[in-house]
């Protein structure tokens, strides 16, 4: 089962490399990483995809929670939460092409960030169905590249009464 962790750490030298160790040395693999600051610039959050059943998530949590510079640890898989990611996908496009590769840019409310006489480059943030939705449609017209952000999640807001 995929899991998707949240960790509050503090923003310091090493401590991603130590994360990233914990899951190595044990062989657990990380399927998608994201680190940023957070509001206070002293804290970092890193959200990381990986796979497992319960038992070793539940050793991966432990592990977590036992290094000095990890401050809180939340498995969002069984929380409602919020996930996303970000791609940009080159096509290739000509003149013939143009106005459908547009289209499907529209119906997905992505964006064209970069256009060339042979290419569009298409911003597109959502969740891991709706960027692979929109990555088939646009495979016929020639995908040059894809590049894509590791995966960020966010516990949903509590539902007012």
């Amino acid at each position: 089962m995929r899991h998707t962790i949240s960790i509050l750490v503090s923003n310091e030298f090493g401590v991603l490399s130590r994360i990233s160790g914990l899951f190595s040395g044990r062989g657990f693999n990380i399927e998608s990483l994201s680190v940023a600051e957070t509001l206070d610039a002293k804290i970092s959050r890193m959200t990381i995809v990986t796979r497992g059943d319960d038992k070793v998530i539940e050793q991966i949590n432990k592990q977590l929670n036992k290094l000095i510079n990890v401050i809180k640890v939340t498995d969002f898989t069984d929380e409602e939460h919020i996930e996303r990611e970000l791609a940009l996908i080159k096509v290739t496009s000509n003149p013939e092409s143009r106005a459908e590769i547009l289209s499907i840019v529209d119906i997905f409310r992505a964006k064209v960030v970069d256009v060339s006489p042979r290419s569009y480059t298409v911003e597109i943030t959502g969740d891991e169905e709706k960027i692979n939705a929109m990555t088939e449609l646009l495979r016929p017209f020639g995908i040059k590249e894809i590049v894509k952000t590791g995966r960020i999640a966010m516990a949903r807001s509590p539902k007012q009464k």
